[in-house]
């Protein structure tokens, strides 16, 4: 971990730039993993001869710089486990996270959220980069190709859409009429399945974009999906309680796994090895299925709320993380029990002496981040290098996690291993300190939104009718009919009539009232006496006709004989110069705040100098 220096106009701290107060923000925490992987590279060694001739890392600040990557140290998982928080994104409009991926090189993490927004954030500095309208929808799946050259994703409407590596739309298909709820590549890229709230998985060809086969036999809806990495072999779960495995050639049910006594969230499958199936229901367990036995060896213990999600190492395949519903990230190292003090600890299947009947072993959490999100984490995704672990959440924040470097020991007292109030007692977290960095990092996600890349928004639907008279648009809508005796006349000089007779309008024009002749100009004066005779008073003038505050007359403007003068100019209005221009608006002095503000200092508050 290093960090990359940033401040307000190059100021260190606060201070005064050309009269202007400049506040400067902390240190933007950015991962340099090149200098661990060139460290290792540069001192590696056959693993018959010890694997690493470098210095061994301690625990001292100063051996940040032998830190070295999880390929160094495969069978060492402890040193891999994400206990750090690194960085928290969010974006300007915020919305649910459902899905993060990291892109297939890790140098950005794709998020997806209940809006149908595609977000980019960068995967050493963790700022915002892109974002764009991805669906109409809510996304529920993403999956990038084994050839890292295709990314699908589909949406709660059943959408399924194809993406290039520059998030070029090539293709759009309807892939279910209910939500798709996970798809998955096969391990050519030829096909992929999807699972829908419909309860049934398709197989889709890849290529010709059609449903080739449907695998029909849960009872409710399918909440996930997997293809194993190297077979033949799908694997779904289902509201229903059950887990399947499938043979995409002959769509048969291989069989059926009755672990769980809920809904199924999440299936997948363990990438190093691929003997193992890893599972998570609302009963607040997850299992390890071996898929050679066909039996779950592993029982994973400790949420005291649903679990959500998973994700395995992709390096270590003893190490698998899961996010509850609560918000809870635990993190399991599958052959270390880490049994609670007072409970007998569990026989691992494989050294009983009937590995088929032997109950499954009971595994607890090796680290717990108990508040790591306020809401249900929805997805989890290790980087391709396996040194960070991106987390999205219904808090509407996508949080990175990372080990700890050599020396912290402070990291387990902050707020996500013990929560605010606690964090705020021990005096590790400050709760106005902690809204301070939070407006910080807002006001920074802001900056590089608008220096980052251009927004690419999707372009808005086409109308099926348009206005009439836009230049550029079809006239698909007919023009207004025609309202008899307003608009300009026909070519012939004829008005249309009027849908309705009018009586004594056979004989002529209407005659105007008090014998006025329309030939001749209206006189005021005869108007306003005409009116003082019947004891009526001046009309008020229409409605919109005056500015907002009274009438402002001209200069040198004289009112008709017999009308009364025009109200006062209201001063709250436009005010006019001395010379009779008007300049602009003026705004009316504020009250003082200097009392107040002198009263409030008294208090103790707004003493310091921002």
């Amino acid at each position: 971990m290093s960090y990359d220096p940033r401040g307000d106009h190059g100021a260190q701290g606060g201070g005064h730039d050309g009269g202007n107060f400049v506040r400067a923000r902390g240190r933007r925490p950015v991962t340099d993993y090149g200098s661990t992987l060139a460290h290792w590279m540069r001192n590696r060694q056959p693993r018959s001869k010890g694997g690493f001739r470098g210095e061994a890392e301690r625990p001292s600040a100063s051996y940040i710089v032998d830190m070295l990557p999880p390929l160094a140290r495969v069978t060492n998982p402890a040193d891999s486990v994400p206990t750090k928080h690194l960085h928290s994104s969010l974006n300007k409009i915020k919305h649910p996270v459902n899905v993060v991926r990291w892109t297939p090189e890790g140098r950005r993490l794709l998020t997806a959220s209940s809006s149908g927004e595609f977000t980019l954030w960068n995967g050493t500095g963790f700022n915002f980069e892109t974002i764009m309208q991805a669906h109409d929808v809510a996304i529920r799946a993403l999956a990038y190709s084994h050839s890292d050259d295709w990314l699908i994703s589909a949406d709660h409407d059943g959408i399924i859409k194809y993406w290039q590596p520059n998030f070029n739309n090539v293709q759009v298909i309807q892939g279910h009429t209910d939500p798709i709820r996970d798809l998955a590549f096969s391990p050519n890229d030829s096909k992929f399945v999807t699972a829908s709230d419909d309860s049934t998985l398709k197989i889709f060809d890849f290529a010709g974009g059609v449903a080739e086969s449907t695998l029909s036999g849960h009872g409710w809806d399918a909440k996930s999906c997997d293809w194993h990495p190297t077979k033949g072999l799908i694997v779904s779960g289902s509201k229903d309680h059950l887990v399947k495995l499938w043979d995409p050639r002959t769509q048969r049910c291989l069989t059926t796994l009755h672990g769980h006594k809920n809904t199924i969230t999440k299936t997948s499958f363990e990438r190093v090895m691929g003997w193992c199936l890893a599972t998570s229901a609302r009963d607040q367990t997850a299992r390890i299925f071996d898929i050679r036995m066909m039996r779950d060896i592993c029982l994973l213990r400790g949420h005291e709320k649903d679990i959500s999600t998973l994700a395995w190492h992709p390096i270590h395949s003893n190490l698998l993380s899961t996010g509850g519903s609560e918000g809870s990230l635990f993190h399991y190292l599958l052959d270390e029990p880490n049994t609670p003090a007072g409970q007998a600890t569990s026989t691992a299947v494989y050294e009983s002496p009937d590995p088929v009947t032997a109950p499954a072993q009971s595994i607890y959490p090796t680290h717990k981040l108990s508040f790591a999100h306020d809401f249900a984490i929805w997805s989890l995704d290790w980087h391709p290098l396996g040194h960070i672990l991106a987390s999205g959440s219904n808090d509407r924040i996508t949080r990175f996690w990372s080990r700890g470097r050599p020396g912290e020991t402070d990291i387990f007292q902050d707020r996500y291993h013990i929560g605010e109030a606690a964090a705020e007692a021990q005096g590790t977290w400050d709760r106005r300190g902690g809204r301070r960095q939070r407006q910080e990092e807002e006001e920074q996600e802001l900056e590089d939104e608008a220096e980052g890349l251009v927004d690419q928004k999707m372009p808005l639907k086409q109308m099926g009718t348009s206005f009439p008279g836009l230049p550029g648009l079809s006239n698909g809508i007919p023009p207004p009919p025609q309202i008899p005796g307003v608009g300009a006349a026909s070519a012939a000089g004829t008005v249309p009539p009027l849908p309705f007779p009018i009586p004594g309008a056979a004989a002529g024009p209407l005659p105007l009232p008090g014998g006025l002749d329309p030939s001749n100009p209206a006189d005021f004066a005869r108007i306003a006496e005409m009116m003082q005779k019947a004891g009526l008073p001046p009309p008020p003038p229409p409605p919109g006709m005056l500015p907002q505050g009274g009438f402002v007359p001209p200069p040198n403007f004289a009112m008709p004989p017999g009308f009364p003068p025009p109200p006062p100019f209201a001063q709250g209005g436009v005010e006019m110069q001395a010379d009779g221009s008007n300049s602009g608006r003026r705004r009316a002095p504020l009250p003082s705040q200097e009392e107040s503000l002198r009263m409030e200092q008294k208090k103790g508050n707004y003493t310091r100098v921002r």
